[in-house]
């Protein structure tokens, strides 16, 4: 019977994949300078990695309590964007904490609004992605009840380190990361141009195994919603 390792926790710090990434560009990782560039390269990795799409290992939940009479919030500096929320009201009792439906909605239909300063339960969120996020709600909160807006968002990857860190990132994107660095280096590096279509080629199909994994897997429902204008069936 073969005889196999009995542990799984391969991964590699930041030096091993610069390493790995300068040996695919056909070069070496020798002086203090080639890791600086090459950790430059891979925080602007993953800042594109946040244009393609939502990589879940950054979906964290998060709640701001409402203040009566205040209707915008900052988020943490490093959100991205927000994916769900509700409002919940009655927190912390099984007998009354409900969560209810917010919606967003964009900065033309917040402009169109004719009076923001209305006070309610807030049914609606407009949210600003600013260097430093925020969102409004409208109906302002109003002081009947405590209001908590509980949310779902996407988080910046934290950036590359120093050296002897591993990344931010389940072991699954290892491949993808090291070809990106790979591409990216490979721009960057003497000689390295008659390598640059392969490895792009790599570093896009890397990028396509690992993000069509990553995604969720929870059945889907459709459930039409019915809206009647007038008084007719």
């Amino acid at each position: 019977m073969a005889v196999t390792s009995g542990t799984s926790g391969f991964n590699l710090d930041l030096s091993e994949i610069v390493e790995e990434a300068f040996e695919r560009a056909g070069s070496e990782l020798r002086t203090g300078y080639d890791l600086r560039t090459a950790r430059r390269s891979l925080n602007l990795l993953f800042a594109d990695w946040a244009n393609r799409g939502i990589n879940m290992w950054t979906f964290e939940q998060g709640t701001q309590v409402l203040t009566p009479g205040v209707a915008t919030y900052e988020l943490p500096a490093d959100t991205v964007d927000l994916m769900e929320h509700v409002i919940r009201t009655g927190a912390g009792s099984v007998s009354t904490q409900a969560d209810l439906t917010i919606t967003r909605i964009s900065v033309s239909t917040y402009a169109t609004i004719p009076n923001k300063l209305t006070q309610a339960r807030p049914i609606q969120i407009w949210i600003e992605r600013l260097n430093t996020p925020r969102f409004t709600v409208w109906p302002v909160p109003d002081n009947t009840q405590t209001y908590t807006l509980v949310y779902w968002r996407l988080r910046r990857i934290e950036n590359a380190g120093e050296g002897v860190n591993t990344m931010d990132m389940p072991f699954r994107f290892l491949p993808a990361m090291i070809a990106g660095l790979a591409y990216y280096l490979a721009m960057k590096v003497p000689g390295a141009l008659d390598r640059l279509q392969v490895l792009k080629a790599q570093y896009d199909e890397a990028w396509d195994l690992a993000s069509s994994e990553d995604r969720e897997k929870a059945a889907v429902r459709f459930v039409p919603r019915q809206m009647f204008i007038g008084g007719g069936t």
